[in-house]
């Protein structure tokens, strides 16, 4: 057999144990910190009532989930550099021209979300939050490193654009604003998928395992084996945010798994993949941009009932298993349809 697959089954295999067994004592730490769900009252603009009302029900569950996602696959990655140092088994999964970036960028995204989720949990500050500049300012810092490595490390210095049965487009010229433009722009798209119980965690883990084929078929081993152990991370803990779930991820793992993905389009030159792969992500974040413009030009008259779009679905009748189930069949169907195109324009 393979032994680039023996080490993606091994990592899968062990991170899935890890997480599984791991998660009843993170969840019981949250539950003794008490940072639980805070349910919103006041939308952007204006009240949220509805809102409130369809989930005032999930105010004592513990959340920042997010977080033991990345603790655990930090830990497989720290037990793969053990394994290197003591035992001399090279499957560490640090390496300068795969994983640094995703690493870098999970960690660091991480940490500045979930100060953000600590703040809006405790209520520090007025704003109960980072601002939003100050966030904006520190991803567009983040993104102008990330660029410069992909330009200075690994010797980037375009994009290729490449669309189903299209020519690619290079558009070198425009690498280092593009690049930040994408990170910025698709930051929030998980996080606004995530409001209800086991919504994000299914279409993340089927981006994940997209691009877990996309890597290995372009011989990137260790960036593969990176990304099957963050979707069987994402089974673990899906046992525990099946309905009623015992706790929510919030922005402390939305933001860095979704910048991480597009980093891996970037890296991969699939970034018309994703963008298929995920939609739902996507059109989450449109229908909450036309939420808002809406209100604000129309004198506060919605689209949507409630936005993101999986709450108006609720508002219309929708049960949340309903449209949970719907949109991840949704999403199986996109992944597909992203292999297939992945393979036709190889």
């Amino acid at each position: 057999m393979d032994t680039n697959l023996i080490n993606i089954f091994s990592f899968w295999l062990a991170t899935f144990l890890v997480g599984f067994l791991f998660a009843p004592y993170y969840i019981g730490v949250l539950n003794r910190l008490k940072l639980w769900k805070q349910i919103r009252e006041n939308a952007t603009i204006g009240k949220a009532f509805k809102f409130f009302e369809l989930h005032k029900h999930k105010k004592w569950t513990p959340t920042m989930g997010w977080a033991v996602i990345l603790w655990t696959v930090f830990f497989m990655v720290i037990v793969s550099e053990l394994f290197q140092y003591l035992w001399f088994i090279n499957n560490s999964l640090v390496n300068q021209k795969e994983t640094y970036l995703s690493l870098f960028t999970l960690f660091t995204v991480g940490i500045l979300w979930g100060a953000d989720d600590y703040m809006n949990i405790r209520e520090i500050w007025k704003t109960k939050w980072l601002s939003i500049k100050f966030k904006m300012f520190w991803l567009i810092i983040l993104s102008w490193a990330w660029a410069w490595w992909f330009y200075d490390k690994l010797g980037w210095s375009e994009i290729l654009l490449k669309l189903p049965f299209m020519p690619g487009i290079e558009l070198w010229f425009l690498f280092i604003p593009l690049f930040i433009f994408i990170i910025t722009a698709a930051a929030n798209s998980v996080n606004f998928t995530d409001g209800l119980d086991w919504l994000a965690w299914g279409t993340l883990l089927f981006a994940y395992a997209v691009y877990g084929f996309i890597t290995y078929d372009q011989w990137l081993f260790l960036l593969s084996t990176l990304c099957v152990s963050i979707c069987w991370a994402l089974v673990a803990f899906l046992w525990f945010n099946i309905k009623p779930a015992k706790f929510y991820m919030w922005d402390v793992g939305s933001l860095p798994l979704w910048a991480n993905l597009w980093l891996m389009a970037l890296l991969t030159n699939t970034l018309a993949i994703l963008v298929i792969v995920g939609l739902i992500f996507i059109l989450e974040t449109l229908s909450v941009i036309i939420q808002l413009t809406s209100k604000k030009f129309r004198n506060g008259k919605k689209v949507f009932k409630i936005a993101p779009f999986h709450h108006h679905l609720e508002a219309c009748g929708w049960s949340e298993e309903t449209v949970v189930f719907r949109l991840w069949l949704v999403s199986l169907i996109l992944s597909v349809v992203g292999v297939i195109f992945y393979i036709i324009q190889k």
